[in-house]
């Protein structure tokens, strides 16, 4: 059976998410605003939940209904078939958000969707599932624009940005979907040298060592959302143990890596990125040093970071001044920075190759890429 699927995604990571999609060969995949929709069989949004590394959530439309008041978006939500997915045993709990629309009140539209749903089960039942909000076995997502009421199911629990390798952290981490994005949007080869060398906690090199290694970000997780749904059966529990089997295998092959370099000035970022990495199951060549000892390689391969900025931590007086200098000495090499401020661009002798809005939490930034001749 083929469903719609919408993948969501971090503020301007969408662009990544799609081409990760179809890198992963998913049917029908489409970027929108917040996300990217694809469609298929449930088997195919279960790949996505193991492989995605851009992702945050992934959710199966259950449909779309004109919702002017608290009566259509009860009537439009019973017309769903819940018991595919739901029964009396399972716990659920809803979330909503509005805009632009009559309804405006989020609780009220969870309210109204949760009737609708147990009202329907018990009816076709004689019993109806129970709500938990800590812990439920279904989540529900509604979305009211314009009064249209577009309603999903989460196939995913806990949200796929959080890898499991990431126990602790420095000031202002990146989140790993973000770093991952990040990753991509750079142009990275998964062959050329890869640096970070303000690495933080080293989301952005795990990141890169886990993409090059071809490990599923997700394979640690014990158990996603969609495995406490009715309607996941012995076919499908069969399906997801095939594709943890696969994944396994491919993560524990041998692969011919690239070099791939963490740094940082503080021992503690470093001592601590080497745990994550340990975590993660990959390889890094760490150093405690100054960002300013960073050197050409030969070849010459990519620089990827996230630099001390404004809000977070200061850098220093002429900071991006002294960047722009040591980026433009490093001729050949590609540098993707993610600059929340345009004192780097305007410094720098070369001109971008790229520049893609992204947001780091409620940060607006830009990642800018340098191809330096």
């Amino acid at each position: 059976m083929s469903y719609s699927f919408f993948a969501t995604a971090a503020k301007g990571t969408e662009p990544a998410l799609r081409d990760e999609l179809r890198e992963i060969r998913v049917p029908g995949v489409r970027a929108d605003r917040g996300g990217v929709h694809f469609s298929g069989e449930l088997r195919d949004a279960y790949r996505v939940c193991l492989w995605s590394r851009v992702a945050i959530r992934v959710l199966l439309r259950m449909g779309e209904i004109h919702a002017p008041d608290g009566d259509a978006l009860y009537e439009g939500v019973q017309t769903f078939p819940w018991d595919e997915h739901i029964d009396a045993t399972r716990t659920l709990s809803v979330s909503a958000h509005a805009r632009d629309s009559a309804l405006t009140h989020t609780n009220f539209i969870a309210q109204r969707t949760k009737d609708a749903i147990v009202d329907q089960i018990r009816t076709r039942v004689g019993a109806r599932p129970s709500v938990d909000r800590e812990d439920a076995d279904i989540q529900i997502f509604v979305h009211v624009l314009r009064d249209r009421a577009s309603v999903y199911l989460d196939l995913v629990g806990e949200s796929l940005h959080r890898r499991g390798y990431r126990a602790e952290s420095r000031e202002a981490p990146l989140k790993e979907n973000l770093a991952a994005a990040m990753v991509r949007l750079s142009g990275w080869d998964r062959r050329k040298p890869f640096a970070d060398p303000m690495c933080g906690s080293g989301t952005i090199a795990i990141e890169a060592a886990m993409y090059a290694a071809g490990i599923a970000p997700a394979l640690a997780r014990a158990r996603f959302g969609f495995e406490r749904w009715a309607s996941f059966d012995d076919a499908a529990r069969a399906h997801i143990a095939d594709l943890r089997s696969e994944a396994r295998a491919r993560a524990e092959a041998p692969t011919k890596m690239p070099d791939i370099f963490a740094a940082d000035i503080d021992p503690r970022s470093v001592a601590l990125t080497t745990k994550n990495a340990q975590t993660a199951g990959v390889k890094l060549t760490t150093a405690v040093q100054s960002v300013f000892e960073l050197g050409p390689v030969d070849p010459p391969g990519f620089i990827v970071t996230n630099p001390p900025y404004g809000v977070r931590i200061s850098g220093g007086e002429n900071f991006e001044e002294m960047l722009a200098d040591l980026f433009s000495s490093l001729h050949g090499h590609t540098v993707s920075v993610l600059c929340a401020t345009p004192d780097l661009e305007n410094a720098m002798r070369a001109r971008p190759t790229r520049r893609q809005p992204l947001f780091n939490g409620d940060i607006e930034c830009r990642l800018i890429n340098w191809l330096i001749p």
